[in-house]
């Protein structure tokens, strides 16, 4: 007579085989190629812009970014204090002060 614990060990093995006896043939991986549009790849030319291009653009789109809405430069400062020090954000400490200023003079409450 077989232990009900030798019983539950075979059950259980014959369930990890199920989904290798209904694998069927390997997919066919294909290249694909993708077009983005152009139309906010960078920020718009001003004072401050290659910075936030250098910095920023690694995680958001510049349409991304400037959707948001308008805000004190306080808030500004505080939001790229907030992806620098939560989010660990990459960005270098002297631009700091011309991402916030490109931030404020174009997305600035007024």
């Amino acid at each position: 007579m077989l232990r009900p614990v030798f019983c539950c060990c075979l059950a259980l093995a014959g369930f990890a085989l199920v989904p290798l006896a209904r694998a069927g043939a390997p997919s066919d991986l294909a290249s694909v190629t993708v077009d983005l549009p152009d139309s906010d790849r960078t920020f718009p030319d001003g004072p401050g812009a290659a910075a936030i291009n250098d910095n920023c653009l690694a995680c958001h789109s510049a349409g991304m970014v400037l959707n948001q809405p308008a805000m004190p430069r306080a808030a500004w400062a505080a939001e790229v204090g907030k992806m620098i020090n939560a989010y660990k954000a990459p960005v270098a400490q002297e631009d700091v002060d011309a991402i916030v200023d490109y931030l404020t003079h174009t997305k600035g409450s007024k």
